[in-house]
């Protein structure tokens, strides 16, 4: 292709127009003939390149002992060698423009960040309650463990620091059919085999408070969170396992992790740093009604942090409770301690609102945002102040809801519908309401 485009100049700056114009057909020809042997996007970066070296090369023709003249002007070259040069140009540019351009298909896909947690909190747990060093009160185990604070992350979190040790909570949980697990948890920096959160229905023949079988209960699911892979596994006695496997977003070593599980009926969906990373339609057996809960590792040297363990239903009826009923409350936007920006799982929550009020343009909506009683008054006031305005903006922001439809306020800690006694009623009184105009 260089030979042809070096003969193209030489032949441009000697012969006769016609014959010029012969090769500039021939180098048209040659240029679609080339795009349809090409691949996306070097097309016209290839064609520009060679039409380049073409015109350098012409214009090193026209000197006297046929050496490279670069350093010449356009002043100092004669009128004639312009003229071609120019034409050379303008001919490759309409070559180019002629060529068939070739748009990159690159693949895309679209997924949907779907979980919105229920209106009402079956579970949980901050391990506020528990002092510091203290085993959780509502916890046993077969190993050891304790309640710390660590320097990367508020609160307080119950480092599982036993060596293959399983760790059951003590009561039992009515699991319905449609639920929503919700945790934190740190890995160390020797995090490898992961941790295994088991949900199960307890023999009720044989209950245990504290169990360390394999496969506890008369059916269950094991969900394993390691650094790269997911794993769920559900069982029931003398049946054969039924597995699932992803390696998207695994948890992060030393860093914050925060675990959505979503339970509905057979079907598991997991979801890690704002996307879905496993979805199993029938990962459990049928007719398992889950009652207990429990942590449990293989890993002799690492030992994680747990914290912010929620459980709520799922799927509250958002269209219902604000258009008909008037009122919606909801736990699903969250917020870290002491902070007002929306937390990113709360994506769906507010894709829920945001879908009611398209459907509904004349509908007008006051945010309410609400804390616990924990800190002081004022600060709790102004905190869910600045809540409930980031609530609205992220609803314009993200989802193009008109301003003027939103009104926003703060009742701090002043509304409360539980005592402020324990971590789940404090969870309860942590809320956003939406109220109709």
């Amino acid at each position: 292709m260089k030979k042809v485009l070096i003969l193209l100049g030489l032949c441009l700056l000697f012969s006769s127009e016609a014959g010029a114009q012969k090769w500039l057909n021939k180098l048209g020809n040659a240029a679609k003939e080339a795009a349809k042997n090409t691949v996306e996007r070097r097309v016209e970066q290839k064609a520009e390149e060679v039409t380049e070296k073409a015109m350098d090369k012409a214009e090193e023709s026209v000197t006297k002992d046929g050496k490279k003249e670069t350093e010449k002007s356009n002043d100092e070259k004669g009128d004639e060698t312009i003229v071609e040069e120019e034409r050379l140009e303008e001919a490759a540019g309409s070559t180019l423009q002629s060529s068939p351009q070739v748009t990159p298909q690159k693949l895309t896909s679209t997924s949907q960040y779907d979980f919105v947690p229920g209106d009402q909190i079956l579970y949980f747990e901050d391990f506020s309650q528990d002092a510091i060093g203290d085993f959780p009160a509502h916890w046993t185990t077969n190993g050891s463990g304790e309640v710390k604070t660590v320097n990367i992350a508020s609160g307080r979190w119950f480092h599982m620091n036993g060596e293959d040790a399983t760790y059951c909570y003590t009561h039992q949980i009515d699991f319905p059919d449609n639920f929503i697990v919700e945790y934190d948890i740190i890995p160390d920096d020797n995090f490898n085999y992961g941790i295994q959160f088991t949900l199960y229905q307890e023999r009720s023949d044989h209950p245990q408070e504290m169990n360390d079988d394999l496969f506890p209960g008369e059916a269950g699911l094991h969900i394993v969170a390691s650094h790269d892979v997911w794993e769920t596994k559900g069982y029931k006695d003398t049946e054969d396992w039924l597995t699932g496997q992803a390696t998207k977003n695994p948890v992060v070593r030393e860093k914050e992790n925060h675990l959505i599980i979503w339970i509905q009926k057979r079907r598991v969906r997991i979801y890690h740093q704002n996307a879905k990373v496993l979805d199993m339609p029938t990962n459990i057996y049928p007719g398992v009604e889950f009652n207990r809960m429990r942590f449990s590792g293989w890993d002799r040297y690492s030992a994680p942090y747990i914290s912010n363990l929620k459980i709520t239903t799922a799927l509250p009826d958002t269209r219902s409770k604000l258009i008909t009923e008037g009122k919606l409350i909801t736990y699903g936007i969250t917020f870290d301690v002491n902070k007002a920006d929306v937390k990113p799982e709360s994506f769906g929550t507010l894709k829920s609102i945001a879908d009611v009020l398209k459907e509904n343009e004349s509908v007008k909506v006051k945010i309410i945002g609400h804390t616990d009683s924990d800190g002081d008054d004022a600060k709790n006031l102004e905190l869910s102040q600045r809540r409930a305005a980031s609530v609205k903006s992220d609803l314009i922001s993200m989802f193009g809801i008109d301003a003027s439809r939103m009104e926003t306020e703060g009742a701090g800690e002043t509304s409360p519908v539980a005592p402020n006694d324990t971590p789940a009623n404090k969870a309860l009184n942590r809320r956003v309401e939406l109220v109709k105009l």
